[in-house]
């Protein structure tokens, strides 16, 4: 999954950009990374060159990587989006997680490496409650499914003083997002994301 097919194709870079008055960046997360640090060097680039106050949304698993450029850009990040929390605190979501890894060439080290963790992979319990100095707000998966279960965004919520849930939706490229019989999901998304940052 690349940011043009989780962002991009499905709209809501085109919408965020027309509703914000700042710029939207939608990087892709580098492939096949070996670890958690990769990404954010990475991704640390783009906020290297920024003077704040940043604001970041992660999704999935990408709530790992916005959390930690959190940590490790404090003077610049002042609002922090955590939608679809991939489970990490899950045996059976992380045996799913790593067969399919492996399958795809992943080395079995670096698999278990990156899924290690506690209630999101690649970050230590403890170091959410250091995020009480951002806005912090949690987008759940609704429905909630193995992958982006309920539990982690009660634990999130739980461990990160003063963050709040924000209206939950399926996740973008799943076909309940593009659903047109069901909800208008991609403007109830696009209005949450806008009222967090604005």
């Amino acid at each position: 999954m690349d940011a043009d097919a989780f962002w991009g194709a499905t709209g809501i870079t085109e919408r965020l950009h027309a509703a914000l008055d700042t710029k939207v960046l939608a990087p892709d997360r580098p492939r096949c990374a070996s670890g958690w640090d990769v990404e954010v060097a990475a991704l640390g680039e783009h906020l290297a060159k920024r003077s704040g106050p940043v604001r970041i949304v992660g999704a999935s698993n990408g709530c790992t990587v916005a959390v930690l450029l959190a940590l490790s850009f404090p003077e610049l990040v002042d609002r922090l989006l955590l939608a679809w929390p991939a489970t990490g605190d899950d045996a059976a979501a992380n045996e799913r997680a790593r067969a399919g890894m492996v399958s795809r060439g992943c080395p079995p080290a670096a698999a278990d490496g990156l899924l290690a963790g506690g209630i999101l992979r690649g970050v230590a319990d403890v170091e959410l409650a250091s995020l009480d100095r951002i806005r912090v707000a949690v987008l759940p998966s609704v429905p909630e499914n193995p992958s982006h279960q309920r539990k982690t965004v009660d634990a999130l919520l739980g461990s990160i003083r003063g963050s709040r849930e924000l209206a939950g939706c399926p996740e973008p490229p799943t076909p309940a997002f593009r659903d047109r019989s069901g909800p208008p999901y991609q403007d109830q998304l696009v209005r949450t994301i806008v009222e967090f940052v604005n």
